[in-house]
């Protein structure tokens, strides 16, 4: 399965997410650093200017990372519930980046 994610490798949650999506041999992962030029990050800010499932994300002051979109176009930031995979950051309630300085990512 091929796998797009944006995230930033200064964002544990996307860090803890790269790193076991790493693990599975049938996940094609295209991981797609935000914070390592422009172009990435204006990419990552055309999805989250334009589509809908960013909206309650931005109105928590949430950044929208780690970001996914699956190889039939679905886009979700909880991968976990797309792949036969638990997510670490699922438990501990960790779904996107925020700006509030709390650590909450």
């Amino acid at each position: 399965m091929k796998l797009i994610m944006y995230g930033a490798e200064i964002c544990p949650g996307c860090v803890r997410a790269k790193a076991q999506l790493e693990k599975y041999p049938n996940i094609e992962l295209d991981y797609r650093n935000i914070t390592k030029n422009t172009a990435l990050l204006k990419e990552f800010l055309a999805y989250r200017d334009h589509e809908e499932i960013f909206i309650p994300i931005k109105e928590k002051g949430k950044i929208g990372i780690p970001f996914f979109i699956l190889e039939d176009g679905t886009k979700t930031f909880e991968i976990e519930e797309y792949l036969d995979i638990k997510s670490s950051d699922a438990e501990s309630g960790v779904i996107a980046c925020s700006i509030d300085g709390k650590g909450n990512c």
